[in-house]
């Protein structure tokens, strides 16, 4: 018997309910980028220096390793807290009626690439912290979050095929965006691959082999022309009388690149604080959720659907989730 269905056979979770499962692992995919951020400017990165084991005759450190080594194993067991919530969000959409197979799809996908990130992860400790593995380590995050998003999205609409709310042009438009956005992040990673925060001060880390200031201004280049596409987004979108979604939508993602942008100000200025360049991180993260939701917000799928109880039970519920579900498809759209 497949366990899944067998809770789905005696459990059946509210839309709400997925909903903020899907939305708990979106929260947890950013906690993840934060706190391994969090990692590498304490000079944690190598607090346990081996994997998957701490050390090589303990599992947790031990009290020699100090706060680096606390630090350290903590991340590496904020993954199977990751897992706990991936797991959830895959049972609530498995036992939601009716089966939406596209949202437990990209519950496993969520799983699948935590499991192989756990991996990359462990691959960086045992390279000595190589900035290319660690690169890879942060958009894979990047990647769980991308998928973690679209869930959340898709959760609070239906499974009709995407209709554009704009014109075609709009909607390549709307692409451009989204790859120079992920390009301003790969951007990032090199920037922190050739800057000064290794990730652990005991040892020599290797470095890429480039000029950060140099770097780093091509990180800012994207940046104006990631502005200068959210800005041409927002005019076309007025000018066409889009509904009134992804305008505020594409607003949202202009105040959130502009603080991203003070922040990275203020890190470039003030030669990278560990703090700074921690709320940085954290940006990277909202500004890439704002993105997505810009690109989601051009189309629409319709209302979730909604089966009543074949007993009669929880009809009442279900009638006060038709509303709200209607509400929330409103505003992704």
């Amino acid at each position: 018997m497949n366990p899944l269905q067998l809770i789905a056979d005696r459990w059946q979770p509210s839309a709400r309910f997925v909903q903020r499962a899907a939305f708990a692992c979106v929260v947890m995919a950013v906690i993840i980028v934060v706190t391994g951020g969090a990692v590498r400017l304490t000079q944690s990165g190598l607090g346990c220096p081996t994997w998957p084991t701490c050390t090589e005759d303990s599992l947790t450190p031990t009290p020699e390793m100090g706060i680096n080594g606390v630090i350290e194993f903590t991340n590496r067991m904020l993954t199977y807290v990751l897992c706990a919530v991936v797991g959830v969000a895959i049972i609530a959409a498995r036992a939601r009626a009716p089966r939406r197979r596209s949202l437990t799809k990209l519950g496993w996908a969520q799983f699948w690439i935590v499991a192989g990130n756990g991996i990359i992860g462990g691959i960086t400790v045992l390279t000595g912290l190589n900035p290319y593995i660690v690169a890879a380590h942060f958009l894979s995050a990047t990647t769980l979050l991308t998928v973690a998003v679209i869930m959340w999205l898709r959760s609070r609409e239906g499974d009709d095929e995407p209709r554009d709310l704009v014109a075609r042009p709009v909607r390549q438009l709307t692409w451009v965006l989204v790859v120079a956005t992920a390009l301003l992040i790969v951007a990032g990673t090199v920037v922190t691959g050739s800057g000064q925060h290794a990730g652990d001060a005991k040892k020599d880390v290797h470095r890429i082999p480039l000029d950060w200031r140099e770097v780093t201004q091509l990180h800012v280049d994207f940046v104006y022309i990631v502005i200068g596409l959210t800005v041409a987004l927002w005019f076309a979108l007025r000018a066409l009388k889009a509904p009134e979604a992804p305008r505020r939508r594409v607003v949202e993602l202009f105040v959130v690149i502009m603080l991203q942008g003070a922040i990275g100000y203020v890190q470039y200025f003030n030669d990278s604080p560990a703090l700074v360049v921690g709320f940085h991180m954290l940006g990277s993260c909202l500004m890439w959720i704002a993105v997505l939701r810009v690109f989601l917000s051009l189309r629409e799928r319709g209302e979730a659907a909604v089966l009543p109880s074949p007993s009669g039970e929880h009809s009442g519920e279900h009638e006060a989730l038709q509303p709200a579900s209607r509400a929330a498809s409103a505003s992704s759209r």
